[in-house]
């Protein structure tokens, strides 16, 4: 998010924080973490859940969603991936997949060649209005993304924009603003930050979001919170949403002396504030619109269950 000379600035503070749950093996994964956990959608909201995956095989083969959109992140490895609107392809670590399932989709997650792939999969609400939105998908490579920089400091924006800090203390000029290439029905900022051993850097978003720093590897001191690699901390809204021009606030961060660099992903959008009915893969408002999505994907209405074959080259 760009600054306004006009607008003030509030700094941001750390509600809470948790480490990622590691849950282990199970009949689809070589290991999984719940980074966000469901349930508690109110204190989490626009954001539903989010998942730490590292698989081999089988991996996440054929299954349907409906009613929001999905953030997929590749860590480590090749992710092989196929949906029913006919799309099929490979994405290396550091690619994004962001998919709106919309009114109805069906999709397969694997290792390609059933090796190896560690990816983050974060599920984004929709308001009601938007839930049955025709479904659509993106898939972005890293060069894709907008890029900001200072010294000690990177970072790619998948959505939204940045003009980065209110100033840091490594000294030097920043890079100019950046904008990421992602399209979102919910304005949603996506970011992943790179800081250097002994960087202070201080991230502009807007008052009325709500915002979640995952630690991807390193340490940081956010808003004066210490956070170790696997841990996410939530910075509520600092405003309410009053017009298209509320106020920006900054959230600090700082990494200590020595040691290796820095990643986080941070994530802010405005809460949505509406019920949530969540069922397996499906997101609405009401329990009668969820089991209408169970009954409509049962019925055919998503579309014939894909059968594309592996991806075989890239």
């Amino acid at each position: 998010m760009d600054r306004h000379d006009s607008a003030p600035v509030t700094l941001r503070r750390v509600q809470r924080s948790e480490p990622r749950r590691v849950a282990g093996p199970d009949t689809q994964v070589d290991n999984k973490a719940l980074v966000i956990a469901p349930g508690d959608f109110r204190r989490t909201d626009p954001f539903l859940l989010m998942a730490e995956d590292w698989f081999s095989s089988t991996g996440f083969d054929w299954h349907p969603h409906r009613g929001m959109e999905t953030v997929t992140v590749v860590l480590g490895g090749v992710l092989e991936h196929g949906d029913s609107l006919g799309n099929a392809g490979t994405l290396t670590s550091g690619g994004v997949q962001w998919m709106t399932a919309g009114q109805g989709i069906i999709h397969r997650e694997l290792a390609y060649r059933d090796e190896y792939a560690h990816t983050l999969q974060l599920w984004l609400n929709l308001p009601g209005e938007l839930k049955m939105s025709a479904t659509h998908y993106q898939d972005l490579l890293p060069g894709d993304f907008g890029v900001y920089t200072e010294p000690g400091v990177r970072v790619e924006v998948v959505s939204g924009s940045t003009g980065g800090s209110t100033g840091g203390s490594t000294g030097g000029s920043a890079g100019p603003a950046a904008t990421g290439p992602a399209t979102t029905l919910w304005p949603v900022t996506g970011l992943f930050v790179t800081l250097d051993p002994d960087t202070t850097y201080s991230q502009l978003l807007a008052s009325h979001d709500r915002a979640f720093a995952y630690v991807v590897s390193g340490t940081v001191t956010l808003a004066g919170h210490q956070l170790w690699e696997g841990e996410t901390a939530w910075s509520d809204p600092v405003a309410e949403p009053a017009s298209e021009d509320d106020p920006v606030s900054e959230l600090v961060m700082t990494t200590p002396p020595g040691g290796e660099r820095t990643t986080l992903m941070l994530f802010s959008g405005r809460p949505i504030g509406e019920p949530v009915a969540a069922g397996g893969p499906f997101v609405m408002n009401s329990e009668d619109e969820l089991r209408q999505a169970f009954v409509d994907f049962e019925s055919g209405r998503f579309g014939p269950m894909p059968r594309m074959a592996r991806v075989t080259n890239r």
